[in-house]
């Protein structure tokens, strides 16, 4: 059926071709049937949903050029993500290339391997015309046979030209928000489908990932989607993303090291290790496929949780400039918390994972002083100036929404279940959310959750007030109070150091052959002997460090309160400082 808003008007065409993979390079052709009569305005986003920080994505836009029929039309560039074009009678068509070399979930990345991009990369906003329906003709790239494509975006059905499953051709969505909301893989990655509650999920692998356990992978993250969907619907167990799509897909690069997930409306752009997947005859479950299987779960609920139930700053984005919110430790936070329980549900980890994987949260949030200085809720508002741009004193000053996010999430639940006699849970709170912000979202009722709504929300859906423990835990710096809150769980939480060694208070990183101090603690042992972030350890009582596992059976040697001599290099100058050593690092959560 045809999305189309006005009949007499043509959709926005894009025609996209992998033009240079060798170089690079997309090409991408816009045409636009009715040009503003005044000039028409193109800008690229400044940032991608999901990920709060101004990427500049424009920077990468090498060459751009247009006309209308034979005659050349004018573009000037008149800020740094925006374009004018002169006035002129349509269709106007514009030509430009991008540069697509971004290895990661954000951006854009093409060779002759495979293309990957997100809409946010590689197609302009036609202003004034969001609302109108866009067309996107996908080109294959030359010399290069046997790629497909792989995309949540709906074939144009009904169109001339109209791509066919997995094929070159025509796509359409109903406007530039979702546009930009599908990325697109084409290539020949390793492929596994699987169903859903009736829904039809797609996981596609792109990179060398030589005897992949498809059948094992597939079987986890069916288990995991089932609970989701069941999760926020009992009752129908509809998949959200049939408002926009007919299918979910997985899109993960496989590389030596990577780690990461951006959300969309039906799909995921993943990055994970080739080492923390499971191969053929792989027996057990390592902690790197544990955290993939994390990595799915998170970036699987965020379809609900702030694709469809956002802050109501987000509805809609302003995607040229900081959408500001404190409310981050919600949408991420929350998802941080369920991303694991839900593991737990799925059957995918056992009790005692789940368990070690909550300690490690917890453990990690006792370990950031910046606890103590900001909230949850300031980090949500700072995250495109401080959490997204952290620096070596980071750990001293700010607290993440993700950790400390999910450890309130866990409060919250705990404390429902307490105070409500275990009648109701934090479960009611998300089916609530989803109810009154989330299922409707796309069909014609977008508006999301008041920066000031979460408490009577949460007292509406279970009948208990939290606004003291949320001022004090989210709006304020205190410590959750969750020994006392699990315990009411039947589930103790105990502190344990694994050995008794003196510490230096400091955190280091390896570069080539040096140890470099890559933060020193506020208050330890290092700050108060005159270390610096950036200095290069050299030797402590003129013995040579020059890895972490020496430091520590250096410092083995010592005990707590032994001053030492600690020689570094700050820049090109050698320095000495006397240093009493402390007692060893915050002490690691145990749940039992």
């Amino acid at each position: 059926m045809s999305m189309k808003k006005n009949d007499d008007v043509p959709p926005i065409l894009y025609r996209l071709a992998p033009h240079d993979p060798a170089g690079h390079r997309y090409r991408i052709t816009l045409t636009i049937a009715s040009p503003s009569p005044a000039g028409q305005r193109l800008s690229l986003p400044a940032w991608i949903p999901g990920s709060y920080l101004i990427r500049d994505f424009s920077r990468q836009i090498e060459t751009v050029s247009a006309r209308a029929g034979t005659r050349r039309v004018t573009v000037d560039k008149i800020d740094n993500h925006t374009w004018q074009a002169a006035p002129c009678e349509g269709p106007l068509q514009v030509e430009y290339t991008v540069y697509a070399w971004d290895l990661s979930v954000r951006g854009a990345h093409l060779d002759e391997t495979h293309g990957f991009f997100n809409g946010t990369s590689v197609f302009l906003r036609v202003h004034c015309q969001d609302h109108e329906p866009c067309l996107v003709d996908l080109a294959p790239p030359r010399g290069i046979d046997g790629w497909k494509v792989y995309t949540s975006l709906p074939e144009a059905a009904g169109h001339k030209g109209a791509a066919r499953r997995h094929g070159f051709g025509l796509y359409l969505a109903p406007d530039y928000d979702a546009l930009i909301d599908h990325p697109v893989e084409m290539g020949t990655p390793q492929v596994s489908r699987f169903v859903a509650h009736g829904a039809e999920h797609e996981l596609v692998f792109t990179g060398v990932a030589p005897n992949l356990d498809l059948a094992r992978i597939t079987d986890d993250v069916k288990k995991i989607c089932e609970t989701q969907i069941a999760f926020f619907e009992p009752r129908t167990k509809r998949a959200p993303f049939l408002d926009s799509a007919d299918r979910y897909v997985f899109m993960t690069m496989v590389t030596g090291d990577g780690y990461g997930g951006l959300e969309h409306r039906a799909s995921t752009a993943l990055m994970t290790a080739r080492k923390d997947l499971p191969v053929l005859g792989q027996q057990g479950q390592g902690e790197g496929y544990r955290g993939f299987l994390g990595l799915v779960s998170h970036e699987y609920f965020h379809t609900w949780n702030v694709k469809r139930i956002k802050p109501d700053v987000f509805a809609p984005y302003d995607l040229s400039q900081p959408d500001l919110t404190r409310l981050l430790w919600v949408f991420e936070g929350f998802t941080s918390y369920y991303d694991d329980l839900l593991l737990l549900r799925s059957g995918a980890i056992t009790r005692a994972d789940y368990l070690r994987l909550l300690a490690k949260t917890i453990t990690s949030v006792a370990r950031t002083p910046g606890r103590h200085k900001q909230s949850v809720a300031e980090s949500s508002f700072d995250a495109w100036t401080r959490y997204y741009k952290q620096d070596e004193n980071s750990p001293n000053a700010l607290v993440s929404y993700y950790t400390k996010g999910a450890l309130v999430a866990l409060g919250l639940d705990l404390l429902i279940r307490e105070e409500s006699s275990g009648a109701y849970s934090l479960d009611d709170v998300m089916r609530l959310l989803w109810d009154r912000y989330g299922r409707d979202f796309y069909r014609g009722k977008p508006h999301g959750l008041p920066e000031d709504g979460l408490p009577a929300l949460i007292e509406e859906a279970t009948g208990v007030d939290t606004r003291r423990f949320i001022a004090r835990h989210a709006y304020g710096t205190a410590d959750v109070p969750l020994a006392s809150l699990l315990e009411t769980q039947g589930v103790k939480l105990q502190w344990k150091t694994s050995a008794n060694i003196p510490s230096l208070d400091v955190r280091t990183r390896k570069q080539g052959d040096s140890l470099t101090l890559a933060t020193v603690l506020e208050g330890g042992a290092g700050h108060k002997g005159g270390l610096s972030a950036g200095d290069v350890l050299v030797a402590i009582d003129g013995l040579r460090v020059d890895a972490p596992a020496g430091l520590d059976l250096l410092l083995a040697q010592y005990r707590v309160g032994d001053r030492v001599t600690v020689h570094v290099f700050r820049r090109d100058e050698l320095r000495e400082f006397r240093v009493k050593l402390s007692g060893p690092e915050a002490a690691e959560c145990v749940l039992v």
